[in-house]
């Protein structure tokens, strides 16, 4: 039943741009997937089943130090030495088939444990290495559910479940050989009264499959709304849509429940068609087992032997008719993980075959790069255009115009269409990533900062930064006195997400960390954006000092980082429309650049 109840369920992945490909999956061989990625499982495997089958077969001597207490020791007269040597023994047993079962659990949950904190770890790393492509094709939340909830499901089932699967099938293969020693007919009885159970809670395990693969969907969902509604409380609060948020909310933990009472519907109705069985199974011991002892073909030591066998039998059916209801939603757990890893990152890291940049200022070379986000429509046009060492760049261009798809592509975040991009000659895509990310760094708009301190923040640039340097490196930057206005300086605690500082703020602290990082290639992503006039000003002095003599590309919406740009790039519409010093564009006042130039005097005003 066990088996079979598992195995036959199927699945059908989704396909599509960056999934794996379309197939149909048995659980087993999603079972067989999933501890395929877990070799610390068989760590000492062979002393844990020795100490497994000790404790299985300990169980099922009981009885039959029972049965011949019994028929030994007291049917024809009582002899207490038979007793108390039977009683001792079974004493003995019981000592020895706990202390194995205590070691057999504890190197289990001890292996398990750390078996599943490394997929944890592998899938973790896997989604963190996934492209923003890939990463804003599906919620958040959803993401963070596969290395969390739905790691923690398979790690319940195999520290419980797994265990008492493994145990109790073992024991339901020892009791049954010993039953059958006893009496054939009573055997016989137990397993015809089980057969329309074992029918039915097969049947059900197909639909229970189905109802935790949906359990496990809706609870990704649920995680993704809530995570939302946390980040989002600022403009929730701001635009009055508490309402809306908390309707959006009620739906997801609906469906969610839904789906966790439908699952639970098909277990519990296992579960009761498991306890009709095992009733019928006793009832009907006694009938025949009684018609038996009348033929003197069993003792009464024996029969009362046989009804604890029947107990050591049902047991282990009704229990693993719970473990194959948890089998199924850690088999529908480790899919989402398993498909989650089955990804292949577009962006992926060249590794040792892959080329370590130049020493030097790097130059850039867009190569009739072309773009288009997965079933839209193209984003940047057959873009050839060449950048010289050392030169800072400016490129504007209105909302939409592609922009920022320059700055992912140029740092690698996405990978272009068509076309190559090449950093010194060396295309992008043959970088390895440590090469990559400590020659190249980007800023990018909102600043992320991390849960920590100022002077960490900055730190996670160069760790080895001591105290004295990072306030050397503010006072270059200019924001000295900006710092030793905070409650704390460099031990003010940032918040969530740099929540505890404005979004002004979080730049200043994000531009500080792109400083100390020293890169040959720095990418401004509108950093100054929120940045208030004051401080603009201030900063704009300062980012004349740091970019001259390295290649930096600024994506601009302001007039002051076009002007103070060696060269100014314009995009429209994703295509290369102007290029030139800032004083040449401008004269044109119906070029693209004009109109811009024109529109930000007026806002200026």
């Amino acid at each position: 039943m066990s088996a079979n109840s598992v195995v036959e369920e199927k699945v059908q992945p989704v396909g599509g741009s960056g999934q794996p490909p379309e197939r149909t999956e048995t659980a087993w061989r999603t079972l067989r997937r999933g501890l395929a990625l877990s070799p610390e499982l068989r760590v000492g495997l062979a002393g844990t089943l020795a100490l497994a089958l000790v404790y299985m077969v300990g169980r099922a001597a009981v009885p039959v130090a029972v049965q011949q207490g019994i028929d030994r020791g007291l049917v024809g007269g009582i002899d207490l030495g038979t007793v108390g040597a039977v009683v001792a023994l079974t004493a003995a047993t019981l000592v020895v088939t706990t202390v194995c079962g205590y070691l057999m659990m504890r190197r289990l949950f001890t292996v398990s444990e750390t078996a599943l904190a490394n997929v944890r770890t592998r899938a973790f790393r896997h989604v963190h290495d996934l492209s923003m492509l890939h990463q804003q094709s599906e919620r958040r939340g959803s993401l963070v559910s596969r290395v969390t909830s739905d790691v923690d499901q398979i790690t319940q089932f195999l520290q419980w479940g797994g265990v008492i699967l493994m145990v109790n099938l073992g024991q339901l293969v020892i009791t049954t050989i010993v039953m059958f020693v006893y009496s054939w007919q009573l055997t016989l009885v137990v397993f015809a009264a089980f057969l329309p159970a074992v029918l039915v809670i097969r049947a059900l395990q197909r639909r229970l499959g189905s109802a935790y693969g949906t359990v496990r969907q809706r609870l990704g969902a649920l995680l993704g709304a809530i995570a939302e509604s946390v980040v989002g409380a600022p403009v929730i609060r701001a635009y009055g849509i508490a309402g809306r948020t908390a309707r959006r909310l009620d739906e997801a933990i609906d469906d969610h429940r839904r789906a966790q009472q439908r699952a639970i519907r098909f277990s519990i109705l296992g579960s009761s068609v498991g306890e009709l069985a095992a009733g019928v199974a006793l009832a009907a011991v006694v009938v025949v087992g009684v018609s038996l002892g009348a033929d003197r073909t069993l003792s009464v030591g024996q029969i009362t032997a046989f009804l604890f066998l029947v107990t050591l039998f049902i047991q282990p059916v009704q229990i693993a008719t719970e473990v194959l209801n948890e089998a199924q939603n850690a088999i529908a757990g480790w899919r989402r993980v398993l498909d989650v890893l089955d990804l292949s990152p577009d962006v992926a890291d060249p590794g040792e075959q892959g080329r370590e940049l130049p020493t030097g200022p790097l130059d850039v070379r867009f190569a009739q790069v072309g773009f288009a986000y997965p079933g839209g429509p193209p984003v940047l046009h057959d873009i050839d255009l060449g950048i010289a060492a050392r030169t800072r760049v400016a490129v504007v261009g209105e909302t939409g115009s592609g922009k920022t798809t320059f700055a992912k592509l140029l740092t690698r975040l996405m990978d272009p269409t068509t076309g190559s991009v090449l950093l010194s000659g060396v295309p992008l895509e043959q970088v390895r990533f440590a090469s990559l990310r400590s020659r190249v760094v980007m800023v990018p708009q909102d600043g992320f900062l991390f849960d920590a301190t100022v002077g960490e923040n900055v730190r996670f640039a160069r760790p080895d930064l001591t105290d004295e340097q990072l306030l050397s490196a503010f006072t270059e930057l200019g924001l000295i006195d900006w710092l030793e206005g905070l409650p704390a300086g460099l031990d003010t605690p940032v918040g969530e997400r740099g929540e505890a500082l404005s979004v002004g703020e979080r730049q200043l602290v994000a531009l500080a960390r792109a400083y100390v990082a020293d890169p040959d290639l720095l990418v401004l992503d509108e950093a100054t954006s929120a940045v208030d006039p004051a401080t603009e000003v201030r900063l704009q002095k300062t980012l004349d000092a740091v970019t001259r003599g390295r290649t930096t590309l600024a994506i601009a919406h302001r007039l002051s980082t076009a002007q103070a740009a060696d060269e100014v790039i314009v995009v429209d519409r994703g295509r290369v429309v102007q290029r030139g010093p800032h004083d040449e564009l401008v004269r044109d006042p119906d070029s693209v650049y004009g109109l811009l130039y024109a529109s930000w005097l007026e806002q200026t005003r």
